[in-house]
């Protein structure tokens, strides 16, 4: 096990484990098995290559695709040469990813197959990107990246960064219509490895019972499924990877490599429960599951509790925080404890604060805006300083979740102070969706609010009135955000209404459009 301590940056943990134990298995991707020697040396393959290829200290570069475990040797060899790795939402639409790209300033791009044709579409757009790599061959311009990894040297450039210097930066849905860019450091992701540490993150095996085997299986481009591969790659685990979310590619794994530790949104929990052959899936290695984005429903949790037979532990995270600051252990999923409503209690080394609108804390049970403070919060939205004093003041950071602490310092989340809906684990913010849906010539106006939904938590509803002598029906609407937006940022269903309903200065109220489908409910976010 990994005495974090002794580490000065992320860019150490394949050296250590190279040092360690360099025949054991640290990913298994399809087919492919590398050890950690290998990743070690793969790693400064990528670091002399980005150098080579003109990536300066703190330069962006990017990475279009789906899970792999190329991504991590791409990931850290990046912390190698200094540069900073974008990891580009592999759901977006064309325009949205040229605008990551390029509000990143990235250089140089890793680009998986599948998406040849959407950054051809946008190629001429990207004008500081000087060099294409592409994941697998087959692209007539392109170098492939095994040819261009191999033909570098493996010795380890050992380029020095520092506890504050970038080492990704994702991407956050925006509040204004754009997505931010959040730099996480080096002693972000080191505050992260000791939350989890302290507060029993993930139920990991001791090393003296040998190696662990934990699943990698959520997208790469968010917190929940980069953070658990650096996870388990800084445990000397045994990392399985698979490529994205299919319950029956979950189901033939797990049983095979004897998975023991994964991370599931509530979302993939209920679809493999619910998926034909999981009554006869050998789920006997596991020792946790974590999952997060929202809660898990009682029901659910009694059905996954006896059909996984282990543990379930919550974690609540947003990317400013990298992803963590609260754990709801095993003990309290007891339904007995009454806590299953909650996220928990914040992990060591990290504060939470409710406040009322004007930053004044809030007694117990109180409902307010949740403000968090830790090593781990971001450094800041990149070349966007009035967002980024906008969200952190003194440095708590403010949530834009709205809850409670009860009496025994339990978070419970109520709300949001912000519009973002969460759907699946993904964040949609309505400003988005709503700018997508106003291009079109038939809608006067439009609003966009999150319904709940037992599969996704919540899900994206657009409110519109037409244009005066136009029609418009909610099928054509949907197939024309497709093509501007993400998929799952689309909405599932349109009512169409006279007007919306809006306070003096104009603002649309959207507080009493949802109220109708969450009365009732205790929470009024899924």
């Amino acid at each position: 096990m990994i005495h974090f301590d002794a580490l000065q940056r992320m860019s150490d943990i394949p050296r250590f484990q190279a040092r360690t134990r360099p025949d054991a298995v640290a990913m298994i991707f399809q087919d492919r098995v590398t050890s950690y020697g290998a990743f070690d040396r793969y790693t400064s393959q990528v670091a002399n290559g980005l150098i080579a290829a003109g990536c300066k200290p703190d330069g962006r570069i990017g990475f279009l695709g789906k899970n792999s475990d190329i991504f991590f040797e791409i990931l850290f060899g990046a912390m190698k040469s200094g540069t900073v790795l974008v990891p580009v939402n592999s759901r977006l639409a064309a325009p949205e990813v040229d605008y990551v790209l390029n509000d990143a300033q990235t250089t140089l791009m890793f680009v998986e197959a599948e998406f040849y044709d959407l950054i051809g579409g946008i190629r001429d757009k990207l004008p500081r990107i000087t060099k294409f790599i592409a994941l697998e061959g087959g692209h007539p311009e392109w170098q492939s990246y095994a040819e261009w990894r191999d033909a570098q040297d493996d010795t380890d450039p050992d380029v020095k960064t520092g506890p504050r210097d970038d080492v990704i930066q994702a991407y956050t849905s925006g509040t204004t219509g754009h997505p931010k860019g959040v730099q996480l450091t080096n002693e972000g992701y080191f505050d992260v490895l000791h939350q989890c540490e302290d507060g029993g993150f993930a139920n990991y095996r001791p090393e003296s019972e040998g190696q662990g085997v934990n699943l990698v299986c959520m997208p790469l481009f968010h917190m929940a499924g980069v953070n658990v591969g650096i996870l388990g790659l800084a445990h000397g685990l045994k990392n399985i990877i698979v490529r994205e979310i299919d319950p029956d590619e979950l189901l033939r794994v797990i049983p095979r490599y004897g998975v023991e530790t994964a991370l599931f949104v509530p979302a993939v929990i209920l679809m493999l429960v619910q998926h034909p052959k999981a009554r006869e899936t050998d789920f006997s290695s596991f020792r946790s599951i974590t999952y997060g984005a929202s809660p898990i429903t009682q029901g659910l949790l009694i059905e996954a509790q006896e059909m996984f037979g282990c543990d379930f532990i919550q974690g609540y995270g947003l990317t400013e925080t990298t992803g963590l600051a609260t754990l709801l252990p095993a003990a309290d999923h007891a339904p007995e404890r009454d806590k299953l409503l909650s996220c928990g209690k914040p992990n060591p080394g990290t504060e939470i604060r409710i406040v009322d609108a004007e930053g004044r804390d809030l007694p117990p049970r109180a409902v307010g805006e949740i403000l968090i403070r830790s090593r781990a919060i971001m450094k800041g939205y990149w070349n966007n300083p009035d967002a980024t004093r906008q969200a952190i003041v003194d440095d708590w950071f403010y949530s834009g979740d709205a809850g409670y602490l009860d009496e025994e310092g339990y978070l419970y989340i109520h709300d949001r102070v912000k519009d973002m809906i969460v759907s699946g684990g993904e964040n949609v913010y309505p400003a988005e969706v709503e700018s997508a849906l106003f291009e079109h010539p038939a809608v006067a106006d439009v609003a966009v609010i999150g319904v709940p939904s037992d599969k996704w938590g919540e899900a994206v509803k657009g409110v519109v009135v037409t244009a005066p002598g136009q029609s418009l029906t909610a099928d054509a609407l949907i197939e024309f955000a497709k093509s501007r937006i993400a998929g799952y940022k689309v909405p599932k269903t349109i009512d169409f209404v006279a007007e919306l309903p809006r306070n003096p200065s104009g603002k649309i109220l959207r507080r009493e459009l949802r109220a109708p489908y969450w009365e009732g409910r205790e929470r009024q976010v899924g």
